[in-house]
Formats: C-alpha cells, structure tokens, sequence
C-alpha cells in the first residue's frame, strides 16, 4: 500500500513539473511576442515622426525661398508702381532728433526716373553734416560714398526764413522701413530707421501756376539774384516761356562751370556752356523768392551753392514774334 502511494506521488509531482515547464515556455513566449509587437511600434512611430520633421523642414526652406525671393524685388515693384514724375511723399523716422523741417509739414519731395526714387528732405538744422544710405559701420569703411547736404531755404508760418541742410536720400522701396545712417558736427554715427510713404503726383499746372498771370507766349522779364560769393551771377533780363499756364525760364550764367542747377529738389543738367551755362528751370510764381542750387566745378571740387531767383512780373514784356 505504500509502494502505492508512493508511486501516484510520484507521478502527481512528474505532471505538475511537466505543466510548469509547458507554462513558462508559453508565458516567455508570450513576451517575446509583446516585445517584437513594441519594437515595430516603436520603429513605425520614428519614421512617422522622421517624415514629419522632413516635411516641416521641406515647407519651412520653401518660405524662406518666397521671402528672400519676395524681399528681392521689393525695390522694384515698389518703384513700379509710380510712373516716372515728381510726387509729395511722407518721410517718417525713428527719432525726434532726425526729422523734416516743421515747415514741410513731415514731407519731402519724391523723384521717380527709370524705375529709381530718390527723396529731397530739408530737415531742421545744419546739425547734420552727412547721411548714408545703410548702416554707420559701412558709413566709416574706405570708400563710402556719403550723402552730401544742399542749403535749403525754409520760410516759417510767421514769415521767417531759416537755411538748413537738405539731403538726398535714395528710397529702396515704398512703406518699407531702411537703413540712414547719419553723423552731426561732433562726428559721432548713428544708424537710423526711416520709411517714405503715401506719394502723391505734385500738378504740373496747380495753384502755383495760377500765379504766372501771363497768357501764354515769349517774355523777356528781369531776374532778382542773391547768392553765393558774388564771383557769379545769372544774365538778367532772361526769356520766359509761358505755354499752357506753366512758365519755364532759360537761365544763363556769367559762368560756364555750373553743370547742373537744383530747383525744387529736381536736377536740371546743363544745355550748353557756350556763353556761358545754359538751363530751363520751371518758374512756379512771379515775384516770389525761388530758391535753386547751382553746382559748380570752378573750385578743385565741385560745390553746390545756394543762389535766390525773383522774376518781377512788373518787367515782363513779350518778345517779338
């Protein structure tokens, strides 16, 4: 009875090791099967992820294509979109020690020829002795070319005048903020931000023309001259031409070395030297005080020299047909 017992523990103690052996190879490969299951899950979650930052890296350098691209003709649509012409535009900066003269009202005077603007501004003072059309550390590196200033003449609401310095700035684009850089009399640098906006065609014929009161034809009319050093003057009486309602005046120097004149912050070149230097310039009113600038090369380097023209309307007689 014993041996029997002894023999069914036996076999009782062979079954269950036999099932504990069959229940860890199936637990053991029961994980080796969630382990592959995470691995892969784990690899498809990297490539989706990979091409994710592929296609967010491919769509950002497509951006910054279209910006530089968009950046890179800027100037020129801007330039564009004004036909070639003369235009009142608002020029704003980042400081109240870098304005318009308070007598412009904030505005110079936009230029517009084969596609390229340039803006006259007269601004306060005489504070500011040179600009330039970038940053101040390129204003200071061999071979910069700095703005150079013209006098301009502003006349106040209460009727005084001032000379200030004038500049001409070219404008790389409209409503675009750039880059002035500009150095006072203490001969520091400062950079600068300034922007030209809302250009509005100047009329060749508006309420300054109403002041021509003469029909249209030929004149001869006597010229006021104040200026300069008194070495030069412009030959008086000159001719006037008045065609529909706008005068244009030839101006003849003492002088054949001034090879263009500034009237209005638009440049006139020179017609002819012979007899002395030759130019139309525009006459908005008579008897009125037009300021002009003469550029002259008399000098080892050219000089730009402001000069005040008054055609008197009471001298004016028409010239012989």
């Amino acid at each position: 009875m014993r041996k029997k017992l002894a023999v069914l523990f036996l076999g009782a103690a062979l079954t269950v090791s036999m099932l504990g052996a069959c229940g860890g190879k199936d637990a053991a490969s029961s994980s080796a099967s969630a382990v592959s299951v995470s691995s892969a899950a784990d690899a498809s979650s990297a490539s989706v992820q990979d091409a994710s930052k592929a296609e967010s890296s491919t769509s950002t350098s497509d951006v910054s294509a279209e910006s530089a691209s968009a950046a890179e003709t800027a100037g020129e649509s801007s330039a564009s979109e004004l036909e070639d012409g003369t235009y009142t535009a608002d020029f704003n900066t980042d400081s109240n020690m870098f304005h318009v003269n308070e007598a412009k009202e904030g505005k110079g005077v936009l230029t517009v020829k084969d596609g390229k603007m340039t803006i006259h501004v007269s601004l306060a003072s005489t504070s500011i002795v040179n600009l330039f059309p970038g940053l101040k550390e390129d204003a200071q590196k061999d071979g910069a070319v700095l703005l150079q200033p013209t006098k301009d003449t502003v006349t106040y609401p209460d009727g005084l005048t001032e000379t200030v310095n004038g500049f001409d700035i070219p404008v790389p684009a409209l409503d675009e903020e750039f880059d002035v850089a500009l150095i006072g009399k203490k001969g520091v640098w400062y950079d600068h931000k300034v922007s030209v906006s809302n250009p509005v065609l100047k009329e060749e014929n508006g309420n300054d023309a109403a002041a021509i009161a003469l029909a249209d034809g030929t004149y001869t009319i006597e010229v006021g001259f104040e200026g300069g050093s008194g070495k030069s003057h412009v030959l008086t009486p000159c001719t006037l031409k008045v065609e529909n309602g706008a005068a244009t005046a030839t101006i003849v120097w003492s002088s054949e070395k001034y090879d263009y004149m500034l009237v209005d912050g638009q440049r006139y070149d020179v017609l002819t030297t012979e007899g002395g230097s030759t130019f139309d310039i525009p006459v908005r009113a008579l008897d009125t005080p037009l300021t002009v600038i003469g550029d002259t090369t008399a000098m080892s380097t050219p000089h730009e020299i402001e000069y005040t023209l008054t055609f008197k309307s009471a001298t004016a007689v028409e010239a012989a047909q």
